[in-house]
């Protein structure tokens, strides 16, 4: 695993837990408002954590810690990613794993062997917009399917999207809205920024807060559950 960080207590990443943050290094997207570019951006990497101290940490931390979130870049691409998480649940932790859905190959496995507790997926626009706002070459199908496999698991999760005004209008956001329609818990995140892979991005900003409350409402119509964070 190429981990690029870790914060040793978290009360607000995983929902009604304690958990520490295991930060994945590399991502196969470029978003340009990502928040850490020094996990997604190869010319900022730094230096690799072994897995060993992250097992040394999480053995210390038996009793005072109920999970682990394992988060990027996108974790997916880690190749022993599978064989990491087993040994983290055979230490008793629950496990929350966050995802762009870009390999839902890797999350039928996850899911299968029963190794993720809680997945958030990040959905980063309507489909027509998919490539250029992660600047990458992802079909968007395949990314329907890691939401299908997702809202028909029994695991809990949510999606979520990261809101810049200026890359996402209202109308998109309600199509997202519309793509996730019937799923249970969508998170709308307003846009902070503090630390972008783009630096234009730092000059970006987000709605207003009467402005999501119109979004939440209008996308409430489709999915279950929508809180803006």
């Amino acid at each position: 695993m190429d981990i690029g960080g870790l914060q040793k207590f978290s009360l607000i990443d995983y929902p009604g837990k304690i958990c520490a943050i295991i930060f994945t290094q590399g991502c196969n997207f470029k978003c340009p408002y990502c928040h850490n570019p020094e996990l997604s951006n190869p010319d900022l990497y730094g230096t690799i954590i072994p897995e060993e101290e992250i097992f040394s940490f999480l053995e210390k931390r038996k009793g005072k810690l109920d999970a682990i979130t394992i988060t990027g870049g996108e974790p997916t691409l880690q190749s022993d990613l599978i064989d990491f998480i087993k040994r983290i649940k055979e230490m008793s932790y629950l496990v929350k794993l966050d995802t762009n859905g870009s390999h839902p190959d890797v999350l039928v496995a996850l899911i299968k062997n029963n190794l993720i507790d809680y997945i958030a997926m990040d959905v980063k626009a309507p489909w027509n917009k998919y490539q250029k706002i992660t600047r990458s070459a992802i079909k968007p199908d395949i990314v329907k399917k890691s939401i299908d496999l997702i809202s028909k698991s029994t695991i809990p999760y949510e999606f979520r999207t990261t809101v810049v005004k200026s890359q996402l209008s209202m109308d998109d956001l309600v199509t997202i809205g519309k793509n996730l329609k019937n799923t249970k818990l969508y998170v709308l995140q307003k846009f902070v920024p503090s630390k972008t892979r783009d630096p234009k991005y730092l000059k970006k900003k987000t709605y207003s807060n009467d402005d999501f409350e119109k979004i939440r409402e209008k996308i409430e119509k489709y999915v279950e559950k929508v809180v803006v964070r």
